[in-house]
């Protein structure tokens, strides 16, 4: 098949962005032809606010995708983040245009103005299934009123044009948790599809989780990722025979690393190789998060890695995590702390990691992913 990517890429890396490289590299692996369409937002002030004012329905970037798409010939085109520089305008120039599309929907950006359904330091479903107008009144996109708005007529722009109903084959949703909300934000059910993410195979581990006693943390340090919960946590759990690694950037990271938490060691930003060297060396990892993450790829590493992973129990992380998830109800300090605890326990330790290992072998490799992949723009077509 001939695959169009179209993708806006963050200023800072992360999860998604990786998704497109790793789909577009198997898809070439198994014979695909893939062209990548790769936007970014501009940086300095003018720009980003003549971009977002455009969010809702730019005319130059759906022109700019569809003289890539007649000139390429795609087979299918396949839409991942489109804010804010393309805008979902793409996808009726591109149906215009007579080719399928498939978009991956990587977080709630069709229904929240901050795409986490996270607000006050907690999740939020205040604007599922309604309007987002409580997302412009409380300024839930980066605090401003105006930009907020922005997103809000995306949202309610797209609804009313059912761009979602119309000009989309295929909408492809990470978890069923994600696909639910997808629903009650108006996209019909008839045209979702649940496709999990993927992760390259380390190999097995040389050794057996319990022979380490590194529990890893590995992420942004930001509230919406529960890094305050969990030191507060580790601190109650008292685990004087095993260390917490902390592995990442971001704006607490300053804060926390002087605060001189005993057995809490912080390494900074590491390269994807040197984790994935750390995760087949570690006890376990911890994943705190507040919100209800998509489908993170650092869980999907961890698991391929034979680890135990703690998550907390709304969303989909306990689903993903399957048998090698260790339980804990979600913003409760104490339960994390609880579940910390359990990690001290050899004979616990080792049967989880086994257990991840073999959720992800079943559920999450490359081969399975494109294989789903395909068979998406097979239906798409």
């Amino acid at each position: 098949m001939r695959i169009l990517q179209v993708h806006t890429r963050y200023r800072q890396p992360g999860g998604e962005d990786a998704v497109v490289d790793v789909e577009r590299q198997q898809l070439e692996a198994a014979g695909h032809q893939v062209r990548t369409h790769l936007l970014e937002n501009p940086v300095d002030v003018r720009p980003t606010l003549a971009s977002l004012a455009r969010s809702p329905w730019n005319r130059q970037s759906a022109a700019q995708v569809l003289a890539t798409a007649l000139e390429f010939q795609p087979d299918v085109v396949h839409v991942h983040n489109t804010w804010f520089a393309l805008s979902p305008s793409v996808f009726p120039a591109l149906e215009d245009g007579g080719f399928p599309v498939v978009a991956t929907i990587h977080n709630y950006r069709l229904t929240c103005v901050n795409a986490l359904l996270y607000r006050d330091n907690r999740p939020c479903l205040d604007c599922v299934g309604r309007l987002p107008w409580p997302g412009v009144l409380h300024r839930c996109y980066r605090d401003s009123a105006l930009q907020s708005a922005a997103v809000a007529v995306t949202i309610t722009t797209h609804r009313a044009l059912r761009t979602w109903h119309d000009d989309v084959s295929r909408i492809i949703a990470l978890t069923q948790f994600a696909a639910d909300i997808l629903v009650r934000s108006g996209v019909p059910e008839s045209r979702i599809v649940v496709k999990p993410n993927a992760v390259a195979d380390p190999g097995p581990r040389a050794r057996p989780p319990s022979i380490s006693d590194s529990i890893l943390y590995v992420g942004r340090f930001t509230q919406d990722k529960g890094v305050l919960d969990l030191l507060d946590s580790w601190e109650r759990a008292q685990l004087r025979d095993l260390q917490l690694t902390m592995i990442g950037n971001g704006p607490l990271l300053d804060r926390l690393r002087a605060s001189g938490r005993p057995g809490v060691h912080f390494l900074g930003h590491l390269s994807s190789a040197e984790v994935r060297r750390l995760m087949l060396e570690a006890r376990a990892l911890v994943l705190p998060s507040r919100w209800f993450e998509g489908m993170p790829m650092v869980l999907l590493e961890a698991m391929a890695a034979g680890l135990p992973v703690v998550v907390p129990d709304h969303g989909d992380l306990l689903d993903i995590a399957g048998s090698g998830g260790v339980e804990f109800k979600a913003l409760d300090v104490d339960s994390l702390a609880g579940a910390l605890g359990t990690l001290s326990d050899d004979s616990m330790v080792d049967p989880r990691g086994a257990s991840s290992r073999s959720e992800y072998l079943s559920r999450f490799t490359l081969t399975e992913s494109a294989s789903k992949l395909v068979q998406v723009y097979s239906e798409a077509t």
